[in-house]
């Protein structure tokens, strides 16, 4: 398998919603709304993306501000093409994008857990979330 990586590459929609929904991260995202889906991607600060001839089989989705942090919205690689380093080097590349002291963030699924601990990623205990639609106390 040779796989290639493109940095911001521009994305035709109905491959990165096929990716999401082949990669599992489509049953947490909003694959059914087009219009959401598209501005996630225009909206991303920085993408990595990883090719299999001409099928996406790989994306890393970011928001940043280049220096301090960026939150890495997305990981997401076909299933069929897991197991073999292609989330790490999207993740690496991503970093090498950034600034040398930018820290990376992510909100993993609950089944990616031990991953992210396997590659060298440290957990954090205080993250919070407040979901769309929620407001906030009083």
């Amino acid at each position: 398998m040779f796989i290639t990586y493109k940095t911001n590459a521009s994305l035709d929609l109905d491959a990165a919603i096929d990716l999401y929904r082949a990669s599992t991260l489509g049953e947490r995202r909003p694959v059914d709304d087009r219009a959401c889906m598209q501005q996630m991607l225009d909206e991303a600060d920085l993408t990595v993306t990883a090719w299999d001839g001409d099928q996406l089989v790989g994306i890393s989705r970011s928001l940043t501000d280049w220096c301090y942090c960026c939150y890495l919205s997305d990981l997401a690689v076909r299933v069929s093409h897991q197991r073999h380093g292609i989330g790490k080097e999207l993740i690496r590349r991503t970093q090498a994008e950034l600034g040398p002291k930018a820290t990376i963030i992510l909100l993993a699924a609950p089944a990616a857990v031990d991953y992210y601990l396997r590659i060298g990623m440290e957990k954090h205990n205080s993250a919070w979330v407040l979901r769309g639609g929620r407001v906030l106390k009083d």
